[in-house]
């Protein structure tokens, strides 16, 4: 559905995306993650005409990027593009007359594109009435109403509560059922870990790890993360280290990969001899996989 080839672009001498490749594939929810400053934003707005790479490739739909191509992709941005006085549908209406729409094709979408979101009821509702989350839904709605194959959502649930962020979440999951491609940013882990089918993650310009949640844990080699509390760190991490137990800290936390899951008191016992505070486990996230691809000294390594 999406490749993108080789490409670069740069700020002055300011280098942004370095060489970056890029494949999403028809139907699949993808991923893209990164630290500020990683390339996203210039990813999107050369995705949607908004710059032009300084070299590189683009196909849509096997299509070289063009005002041809425009059609095929739909744009949820993180500010939402709604005229707050008007409603619903008058929204909907002027943004599928922007497509090319026409007469009771343009009526039939705007009705498609209200239901598919969940705002038929609000079809009159003026928008600034809405809620965060419905005028949320609002621009996705916005996005799909001349029926792309791919739809962009660039952060789609920033500053909303817990219920309209799972709100949006089976919208996304909706969309997906119905056959669009959909390439996600977020800063939201947990979000991206529920959505998406393969993640990419962008680092320096380049793609420095991609696949599914399963295939991106070889970058963390441990069946549990154990954090410890303890006012002697040093020598809980000289027993880790004999223990051939790697050692990061996440924030203040030190934590420690196991390569195997222990019984508590088995965990305990290794660090015999040392006070501890308190000891706490979890199941490696993608939290714990971004951070070590994102503060790796090593150099990109793609995974497929």
């Amino acid at each position: 559905m999406l490749s993108v080839q080789n490409l670069h672009k740069a700020y002055g001498k300011r280098q942004v995306l370095q060489g970056l490749n890029l494949q999403i594939q028809a139907g699949e929810i993808y991923g893209l993650l990164g630290p500020n400053g990683a390339g996203k934003t210039t990813t999107i707005n050369i995705l949607c005409h908004l710059l032009n790479a300084d070299r590189g490739k683009i196909l849509l739909d096997r299509e070289t990027l063009s005002d041809q191509t425009k059609p095929l992709l739909g744009v949820a941005p993180q500010e939402n593009l709604l005229y707050k006085s008007l409603s619903c549908a008058e929204n909907l209406d002027f943004f599928a007359r922007l497509y090319g729409l026409t007469g009771k094709s343009r009526q039939k979408q705007v009705k498609a594109s209200l239901a598919a979101v969940n705002l038929s009821d609000r079809a009159s509702s003026v928008v600034e009435t809405l809620s965060g989350g419905m005028q949320r839904r609002l621009n996705i709605a916005a996005a799909i109403v001349h029926q792309p194959k791919l739809v962009i959502l660039d952060e789609p649930t920033t500053g909303l509560d817990i219920e309209a962020r799972y709100e949006v979440w089976e919208l996304i999951r909706n969309l997906k059922t119905q056959g669009i491609t959909i390439l996600l940013t977020t800063h939201l882990l947990d979000e991206a870990e529920r959505l998406c089918d393969r993640i990419g993650i962008l680092k320096s310009g380049q793609i420095a790890a991609e696949g599914t949640l399963e295939a991106l844990r070889q970058w963390v080699n441990a069946q549990e993360i154990v954090t410890i509390q303890t006012p002697d760190e040093a020598a809980a991490i000289a027993r880790g280290t004999e223990l051939g137990y790697p050692y990061r800290y996440y924030g203040q936390d030190l934590t420690f990969w196991l390569p195997e899951t222990l019984e508590l008191r088995e965990i305990i016992a290794n660090f015999d001899g040392i006070p501890l505070d308190s000891i706490s486990r979890q199941a490696v996230s993608l939290e714990h996989i971004y951070l070590e691809v994102t503060q790796s000294q090593n150099q990109t390594t793609p995974v497929t």
